[in-house]
């Protein structure tokens, strides 16, 4: 086993770590933050800008860190990332005793930052990892997260439960083991991620001129790095983004659908688990099939499923839970399709210096896109219905589903 495979293991371990902790801390947020801001609100439509808020703060995040992870590598970035979410769900869980609804989508604002560390720390799976194997390294992190996600979603009742006890409203209670996974989380990249992967690969690649973004530690604007993208990368960050922005439209409004018919937290919480297990545990599956069989085909498949899991979910009534679950644990494998096989072309797109830079542009499209498909479901669902959203979403993916199959029959051919 040479150097770089002894270190590449050890990469993988430690994010490894920080993904079951993030993952839970995030997920535990996605759970409560959109009942909660509509509780405190009294407003459906509020409750989608919660979800939109944390999104809008993951993207705000993408681009400093990726410019400061081509400085500095990838811990900084990490560390950066888990402290801002830390402050940010402290702040929430001030927002909850205080009644405030605008001081919690400030705070979800920065616990988004949370979000954007666990999605950036894909890519550090892919710093060392052979070429054959892109794929796969980068889903064996997207898979890490699958304790953590679907546990964190299930915590949430007793950590309110726990808040409650100690003299504290139940909504408080999430938020603040939010910012214990958080920390956790940082202080585990502080600790255990050395060597730094993305330095190690950036000291090893041979200097060539940056045909993307520019070369190490750009700070040209995202449009010249979309500009300079090829046209491979531009459809991996086009399928990135629009699986992205489907999963968080329909995902962020199913429990105030659910709520409409008096589901429980708990019920809402099952239901969300598997479709935030769907999200990560099949990853491995999609990065096997991406390195065999291609990124672009496991695109595809990525945005059929999206479609298939729009109608599922849309077509169900508000009190019929198995269905949602179905539609959401489709709509769950769909986006780890198209981030997996979406991620791993995008990297190998572009040269090694110019990485973080595509990189940090892809995080902020997806999660532009994700804060565009909060805001739109919770004005969909207000103003017409939760089946309008599920017909709408389905549409949206067509598009994407048509390019990737043109693309690999031309390629065939």
């Amino acid at each position: 086993m040479t150097a770089v495979e002894v270190v590449q293991r050890r990469v993988l371990r430690v994010l490894g770590a920080t993904q079951v902790l993030g993952a839970a801390g995030v997920t535990i947020g996605l759970a409560v933050s959109t009942l909660i801001a509509a509780a405190l609100s009294d407003s459906d439509a509020v409750g989608g800008l919660a979800q939109t808020s944390a999104v809008l703060g993951a993207a705000v995040f993408a681009l400093p860190a990726a410019r400061l992870a081509a400085r500095k590598g990838r811990r900084p970035a990490l560390i950066l990332g888990y402290g801002a979410g830390t402050v940010g769900a402290l702040a929430a869980a001030c927002a909850v005793v205080l009644g405030s609804w605008h001081v919690l989508l400030v705070a979800l604002v920065l616990f988004g930052a949370a979000s954007s560390a666990n999605l950036a720390a894909r890519y550090a799976g892919t710093d060392l990892a052979h070429p054959q194997r892109r794929a796969r390294s980068l889903a064996i992190v997207v898979w890490a997260a699958t304790i953590g996600a679907v546990a964190g979603p299930n915590l949430a009742d007793p950590a309110g439960q726990a808040a409650e006890r100690l003299g504290l409203p139940v909504g408080a209670g999430p938020y603040l083991l939010s910012a214990v996974l958080f920390g956790l989380a940082a202080l585990v990249v502080l600790r255990y991620l050395r060597p730094d992967p993305l330095t190690v690969a950036q000291s090893a690649a041979p200097v060539a001129p940056a045909h993307c973004a520019g070369g190490v530690g750009d700070t040209r604007g995202s449009g010249a790095v979309w500009r300079a993208l090829p046209g491979t990368g531009k459809l991996a960050l086009g399928g990135i983004t629009l699986c992205h922005t489907a999963m968080v439209g329909l995902m962020s409004m199913t429990p105030v659908h659910m709520d409409h018919a008096g589901a429980s937290l708990r019920v809402v919480g099952v239901v969300i688990s598997l479709h935030v297990a769907s999200m990560y545990a099949a990853s491995p599956l999609f990065g096997w099939m991406a390195d065999r069989l291609g990124r672009v085909p496991v695109l595809a498949i990525g945005a059929a499923l999206v479609v298939a899991a729009s109608g599922v979910a849309g077509m169900a009534t508000s009190h019929d839970a198995p269905q949602l679950a179905v539609g959401l644990a489709l709509l769950g494998f769909g986006w780890s399709a198209g981030l997996v096989s979406g991620s791993a072309l995008l990297t190998e797109s572009v040269a090694t210096a110019d990485r973080p830079a595509a990189q940090g542009l892809s995080d902020l499209c997806m999660n532009i896109g994700g804060a565009v498909g909060g805001v739109a479901a919770g004005v969909v669902v207000t103003a017409w219905s939760y089946a309008v959203l599920g017909l709408l979403v389905g549409f949206t993916a067509l598009p994407l589903l048509v390019v990737c199959l043109f693309t690999s029959l031309q390629r065939v051919r």
